[in-house]
């Protein structure tokens, strides 16, 4: 069950280039019946359990595989996929919601009763610019949603291509961690 969808229109003569229409699956599967004017329509899905069935595709996390697919899914936590209309899986990002920016994976599961970051702790596409374009999603989805959420911020590897991805996207350094970096998305 989807609690909630992005329904993004691109090129269509429904919507604007950007325009967003914020509806629950039944409502997006219905609007895509009645307009087959959209050339393409991108979908933020949620994963809310371990039934999705796009919950399998966890197992192709390349940033951190060591995290258990069922320490992915509950309070503070949120797994959001962006899919076409298809269903094809287009990236996927892990979010946890804290009281404090961590520095390590330890400190990503750490249980608090008011959040307020998020902390993306990995991210990763099968289609060219659509890690991208699901950060921004996420970011927006979350500033809807949990109105308790007022910064952004990622626990990424030290990597080239981590820093290349997150700077070229608009984030800052905002601390670099033993292990790890955390950039930080205004």
């Amino acid at each position: 069950m989807i609690a909630l969808s992005h329904l993004f229109c691109i090129n269509g003569p429904v919507a604007q280039l950007g325009e967003r229409l914020v509806c629950n699956q039944n409502v997006a599967s219905s609007i895509l019946v009645r307009s087959t004017n959209f050339r393409k329509c991108v979908m933020l899905h949620l994963i809310n359990d371990l039934t999705d069935k796009f919950f399998s595709f966890i197992t192709e996390d390349p940033v951190r595989p060591n995290i258990p697919q069922v320490d992915r899914i509950g309070d503070n936590k949120d797994i959001f996929v962006m899919r076409d209309e298809n269903d094809k899986v287009q990236a996927i990002t892990c979010v946890s919601y804290q009281k404090t920016i961590p520095t390590t994976e330890a400190e990503l599961f750490e249980k608090t009763l008011s959040p307020e970051v998020a902390i993306f702790y990995t991210i990763w596409s099968y289609k060219p610019g659509a890690g991208k374009q699901l950060i921004f999603d996420a970011v927006s989805y979350i500033k809807e949603n949990k109105t308790n959420i007022d910064r952004f911020v990622t626990l990424s590897p030290k990597t080239e291509m981590a820093k290349r991805f997150h700077l070229k996207n608009g984030a800052v350094v905002f601390r670099e961690n033993e292990d790890t970096v955390n950039y930080e998305y205004l």
